[in-house]
């Protein structure tokens, strides 16, 4: 494994901050939260006439030809800024699963756009109640040469804005994945725990053709493993800016005539989050090296998001801590790093159930 990060990914991380540093701030983010989705198209139109949504996607789809782990580097800085952009849901699962399984129709008629953010799609991948989200809930059966697609998928991440949606669906023939354009659904959004909302898509008798059909076993998988690595790439993001929020503040704020840094107990927790935010980078890029490369990586993929999840937990935790009672303010900057990182800890599975997924790989 090469731990050097490529010229693209400087470059890409580099214009990305630049970019994030003039347009997020607090109040532009405070005005974005009091609408019904945490998403400011304005920045998202940015992003893409500088060609960072573009960039990660291949250049059959208007993209740069990079791959993931430029988008892992951009998603980084997206989650140092907490921005609010769906880079995760539509650039890095749906867009490059249709760039990557999609029929050249497919390819133009919705990735491309996707590149270019004149599209937003995103891929229902949660499962409620269901342990093993590569068993899809949804029914999808055969009638008169099309497909009829029932049943519900719930915290579908950006799901109330999405352009399109991919759906894993259960056929007779094993899973399908298909591509449904949310003005056919009936979408109800759910407000979570960053102000984001992600959304509740019922399917009532919704017909598709074959050319919606991205494919089986090898998509679903694909899209499952992609969003956990873009989710702890985000998460690195969240905590490794959230630390270092916490460690200026533990040198500026005073008490008892000594910076608060200066007491054992707050430098220990202060090193534990480091620890901990360097062994969530180490396992993200561990884990997105082997998937970019084709290698087998399903233990380090749950060891990548156990990281995210624990370190995201403790992290969050000790800086809030350390912030007192400022670290409890709703409109301090700080409190949006705790509940983007409680957000990603437990999305696609929390450290427990990484647990027991890195339990059956090291079975298996």
């Amino acid at each position: 494994m090469d731990f050097t990060l490529t010229e693209a990914q400087d470059d890409l991380a580099e214009l990305t901050r630049k970019i994030l540093d003039d347009q997020v701030t607090n109040e532009r983010l405070r005005e974005v939260e009091r609408g019904d989705d945490r998403f400011d198209r304005a920045l998202w139109t940015q992003l893409a006439t500088a060609d960072v949504l573009g960039a990660g996607l291949p250049e059959s789809v208007g993209g740069g030809g990079f791959g993931l782990l430029e988008q892992c580097s951009v998603l980084i800085e997206l989650g140092r800024a907490v921005a609010p952009v769906p880079y995760l849901s539509s650039i890095t699962t749906a867009a490059a699963a249709i760039a990557r399984f999609g029929t050249e129709q497919q390819q133009r008629r919705w990735a491309a756009p996707a590149a270019r953010g004149e599209l937003v799609l995103t891929a229902a991948l949660t499962e409620e109640h269901n342990p093993t989200p590569a068993v899809p809930s949804c029914q999808a059966e055969r009638q008169g040469g099309e497909w009829v697609l029932t049943g519900s998928k719930t915290g579908v991440p950006a799901g109330a804005m999405a352009d399109l949606v991919l759906i894993p669906a259960s056929t007779s023939e094993g899973p399908r994945v298909f591509a449904v354009e949310s003005d056919r659904l009936t979408v109800q959004r759910q407000r979570v725990v960053d102000s984001d909302s992600e959304a509740w898509l019922d399917l009532d008798g919704v017909r598709v053709g074959d050319d919606r059909v991205l494919g089986g076993d090898p998509v679903l998988g694909w899209l499952l493993a992609r969003a956990t690595v873009g989710s702890c790439a985000h998460q690195v993001g969240v905590v490794s800016r959230a630390l270092e929020m916490t460690s200026e503040y533990a040198r500026e704020r005073v008490q008892f005539g000594r910076p608060i840094g200066s007491f054992q107990a707050v430098a220990q927790r202060l090193a534990d989050a480091f620890i901990d935010v360097e062994a969530a980078r180490l396992t993200l890029w561990q884990a997105a090296w082997r998937l970019d490369e084709g290698l087998p990586c399903a233990a380090e993929l749950a060891t990548a998001k156990f990281w995210a999840a624990e370190a995201g937990h403790r992290v969050a935790h000790t800086a809030v801590h350390v912030h007192g009672g400022v670290g409890i303010d709703l409109d301090h900057p700080l409190h949006r790093y705790f509940v983007a990182a409680k957000r990603n800890e437990f999305s696609l599975g929390a450290a427990a159930v990484q647990l027991g997924r890195l339990g059956d790989a090291l079975a298996g």
